[in-house]
């Protein structure tokens, strides 16, 4: 929505449609080229999440664990949630303006699913 972020850290909201609190994780945030390209490569696990923004596809090539991946529209509401394994190429996503990342498995309990709006805070 117009806004613009600086590569750093954060947090990333979950609202979860009424179904309980919001769930607050912690974020760092990558806009630059050079952040988006390096992303989680070559990491071993990740401290809550990263955005990546803008970007409406990613890939998995040279990363060492398989991570969630969630697709937001320009409103932050996600679009879809996908787990791919290291060596994977995503599909580009049409509507999507920014993608989230996490370890495999951590964005369920989180709450993240299609539908579900989120939140950043910086």
């Amino acid at each position: 929505m117009g806004r613009r972020w600086r590569d750093g850290r954060g947090e990333l909201v979950v609202h979860g449609g009424g179904e309980g609190p919001p769930v607050t994780v912690p974020l760092e945030i990558a806009t630059s080229y050079r952040a988006r390209t390096k992303g989680l490569l070559g990491r071993d696990s990740v401290d809550g999440a990263i955005l990546l923004s803008p970007a409406n596809s990613v890939h998995t090539f040279r990363m060492r664990i398989p991570i969630d991946v969630a697709y937001l529209d320009r409103h932050f509401r996600v679009i879809a949630v996908r787990t791919m394994r290291p060596g994977r190429l995503g599909m580009p996503r049409l509507r999507a303006r920014h993608v989230v990342e996490a370890e495999a498995g951590e964005m369920a309990g989180w709450g993240v699913r299609a539908g579900v709006s989120v939140e950043v805070i910086t």
